[in-house]
C-alpha cells in the first residue's frame, strides 16, 4: 500500500464555489484529508482573460503543493476550460489532476435523450467551448447551446435563492434554452447548485440539471482506486481551508455552499 494514502486532497477555486465540489468529495470520500484553497482576494476569474486565469492558476497550484498534496481538483470551471494543462505540468506525473469539465460532460451527454443539451456559466467557461467540444468528443450528434450567466455568482453569494430578483434573472437568463428545447442542462459553475431549485422553475420539468462539482466526485473516487492512493483510515477527515483574503465571509457564506461547518479558515500570503 502506497504510503501517501494519509496526504491530503488538495482542491482549489477562485473562491467560494468549489465548496461544493468539496461536498461531493465528501459524500463518495469521506475519509479523504482535503486541503482546501479559495483565491477570494482576486475572485472571480470567468470575466478575465485567459492569460491571466493561467497565471493564478499556476500560482494557486503552487499553494496546494505547499501542503504535500497527493492529487488535485480543480474545482473552477474557468480554470478546468482554459488552464488545466498549467496545474497538471506543474503537479508532475505523480500527482493526478482533475476538473470539474470532463465529469460533468459525461453525465450530461449520458442524460440527454434528446441530444440536446444547454451549458450554463461564466462568461470565460462559455467563451472557451470546453463543454461543447467535450460532449462533442463523446457523441459528434449532440447539439449544445451556451448561455453565460453573470448575475448568479454575486446572486449565490448574497444567498438569495429563493427571491424573486433571482427567478426573473434565471427566466431572462434560461429563456434561449428553452427555445432551443434542451432536455439537460449544465450547471457549469460551481455557485450554480445553491440556486438549483430557482434554475429549475425557469425550465420544463422535464430538463434535467447536471451538476458538474457533483459529477466529479466518482472520477475522483475511481482514480484515487486505480492509483493506489485511496486512504484506508476509517477516521473523521483532517480537513482545513485556506482563502486569500479576510477569512469571515468566506466562513460566514461558505456552510451554505459545504453543507455543514467549515470550522476555522485561515489567510495565507505570499501569491505571485
Amino acid at each position: 500500500m502506497s504510503d501517501r494514502t494519509a496526504q491530503p486532497i488538495g482542491v482549489f477555486d477562485s473562491g467560494i464555489g468549489g465548496l461544493t465540489v468539496v461536498r461531493s468529495l465528501l459524500r463518495h470520500l469521506p475519509h479523504e484529508n482535503i486541503v482546501y484553497f479559495g483565491d477570494t482576494a482576486r475572485v472571480p476569474y470567468g470575466s478575465k482573460s485567459p492569460q491571466v486565469v493561467r497565471e493564478y492558476t499556476l500560482q494557486d497550484a503552487e499553494v496546494l503543493l505547499r501542503y504535500d498534496v497527493k492529487m488535485i481538483v480543480v474545482a473552477c470551471n474557468t480554470v478546468s476550460a482554459v488552464a488545466l494543462d498549467v496545474v497538471q505540468r506543474r503537479a508532475g506525473v505523480n500527482i493526478p489532476v482533475v476538473g470539474v469539465i470532463a465529469p460533468g460532460a459525461a453525465a450530461a451527454a449520458s442524460a440527454t435523450r434528446n441530444k440536446r443539451i444547454g451549458i450554463i456559466g461564466t462568461q470565460g467557461t462559455i467563451a472557451s467551448n470546453s463543454y461543447n467540444n467535450a460532449i462533442r468528443a463523446i457523441d459528434p450528434a449532440i447539439e449544445v447551446f451556451g448561455q453565460a450567466c453573470p448575475l448568479f455568482v454575486p446572486l449565490a453569494e448574497e444567498g438569495w435563492t429563493e427571491h424573486k430578483a433571482t427567478e426573473m434573472i434565471a427566466r431572462e437568463y434560461l429563456f434561449p434554452l428553452v427555445q432551443h428545447k434542451v432536455d439537460t442542462v449544465v450547471l457549469a459553475c460551481t455557485h450554480y447548485p445553491i440556486l438549483k431549485d430557482v434554475i429549475a422553475k425557469a425550465v420544463p420539468h422535464t430538463v434535467q440539471l447536471i451538476d458538474s462539482g457533483e459529477a466529479t466526485g466518482a472520477p475522483v473516487l475511481g482514480l484515487l482506486d486505480s492509483t493506489g492512493l485511496r486512504n484506508p483510515s476509517t477516521l473523521v477527515p483532517n480537513l482545513q481551508f485556506f482563502v486569500s483574503d479576510i477569512p469571515f465571509k468566506f466562513a460566514e457564506v461558505g456552510e451554505r455552499f459545504l453543507g455543514g461547518r467549515l470550522g476555522r479558515v485561515q489567510r495565507i500570503s505570499g501569491l505571485g
